[in-house]
C-alpha cells in the first residue's frame, strides 16, 4: 500500500511538474549552430528534458486548462471533506458513525483526485512521443530512488538516535558541573 502510494505521489509530482503553472517554459534546450537537444546528466528541469515540441507543449497546455475548473472544484471537496473529519474528531464525544460516514466522504474525493490525476496523466502521455514516454520513465524512476534514500537516511537517522544514550538524563538543567571533580568542594584561599 504504501509502495503504491508513493507511486501515486510520484505520478502526481510529475504530473504536476508537467502541467502545473503555463509559466513553465516547455521550450527545447539546444546549443547555438545545432540540431541536437541538450541533456542534463546531472538532473536538470525535467521538462526540458523531455524536449517538447511547440504543438505538444500546446496540447498540454490545452489539457490543463480543460481540467482546471474540474481539479479546483475535487480539490475544495477534498480540503472540506478534510476538515469535517477533523471536526468530527475533534468533539467531545465523538460519534463513530459521524466519523465513520466523513472517513468514506474523504476517501470519495480524494479517490476523484486520483482518478483526475491519472486521467490528466494519460492523456499528456498520448501526447508524447515513445522516446519522451521512455525519458518520462526514467526520471520518474530517478525520482523514486532519491525518494528511497531519503527514507533510508531519516530511517537511519532516527534509529542512531534511538541507539544513543542518553547522555543528560541524570542531569538537572543538561548543563554538566564546571568542576567535576569538585561536587561541593569550595577551593581553599591562601
Amino acid at each position: 500500500m504504501k509502495d503504491l502510494r508513493k507511486l501515486l505521489f510520484t505520478l502526481a509530482i510529475v504530473v504536476l511538474a508537467a502541467i502545473a503553472s503555463p509559466s513553465i517554459s516547455f521550450g527545447q534546450a539546444q546549443t547555438p549552430g545545432s540540431n541536437e537537444p541538450q541533456t542534463d546528466a546531472g538532473g536538470g528541469d525535467p521538462i526540458r528534458q523531455l524536449n517538447l515540441s511547440p504543438e505538444q507543449r500546446e496540447q498540454i497546455r490545452s489539457i490543463r486548462q480543460q481540467t482546471n475548473v474540474e481539479r479546483a472544484a475535487i480539490n475544495q471537496r477534498v480540503g472540506a471533506a478534510n476538515r469535517a473529519l477533523e471536526a468530527a474528531l475533534d468533539s467531545d464525544n465523538p460519534d463513530e458513525s459521524a466519523v465513520e460516514q466523513k472517513m468514506k466522504d474523504l476517501a470519495s474525493a480524494q479517490a476523484d483526485a486520483m482518478r483526475m490525476r491519472i486521467s490528466t496523466e494519460v492523456k499528456i502521455r498520448r501526447v508524447l512521443t515513445l522516446e519522451q514516454r521512455a525519458i518520462l520513465r526514467t526520471l520518474r524512476q530517478e525520482a523514486r530512488d532519491r525518494q528511497r534514500e531519503r527514507m533510508e537516511i531519516r530511517e537511519e537517522r532516527q534509529q542512531r538516535r534511538q541507539e544513543r544514550p542518553n547522555v543528560l538524563r541524570d542531569q538537572r538543567n543538561g548543563v554538566a558541573p564546571l568542576f567535576p571533580g569538585r561536587d561541593g568542594q569550595r577551593r581553599q584561599r591562601p
